[in-house]
């Protein structure tokens, strides 16, 4: 199964950073290729919270939808997501963010199966750019807010 990782070190808390990375609402407002987000349900169990979301992606004329399970863990800053209904024979990513300086590092990774093969070999080749792509849509995301709260001061 393809994997790819990425690690940033962006000038934002990283309290900042997991936050807009747990705002899965809001992802079609920002992030490349996400078309649509509804968000299924919501719990808390341990001190996590348990979302299920049915996301849209697209690009060109592909359109999918898939539901994953997105796990928040605000005391570990950590965001695990698993896809149970959908395109993917697997979806899995993981997201981390840790104390640097005056910002954090951000680890982002990511491993997927399309069930279809020939989407798999399309996507792969693929993918380094889309996860570049999208670390820079949180890290631009960040900045907006920051500039936005700047503003309001």
């Amino acid at each position: 199964m393809p994997q790819h990782r990425e690690s940033r070190i962006v000038p934002y808390d990283p309290d900042t950073m997991f936050a807009i990375v747990a705002d899965v609402e809001r992802y079609p407002e920002f992030l490349p290729w996400v078309v649509g987000l509804r968000v299924l349900s919501r719990a808390i169990d341990a001190g996590k919270e348990i979302i299920i979301a049915e996301m849209q992606v697209g690009f060109a004329s592909f359109r999918e939808r898939y539901t994953s399970r997105i796990v928040v863990d605000p005391a570990a800053r950590r965001i695990d997501v698993r896809q149970v209904h959908g395109v993917f024979r697997e979806l899995e990513n993981c997201w981390r963010f840790t104390p640097e300086g005056h910002g954090c590092r951000i680890d982002f990774s990511v491993s997927f199966e399309f069930r279809s093969r020939l989407l798999s070999l399309v996507a792969s080749s693929a993918m380094s750019l889309a996860v570049s792509s999208m670390t820079r849509a949180f890290e631009e995301r960040a900045r907006k807010l920051a500039k936005a709260n700047a503003a309001r001061a």
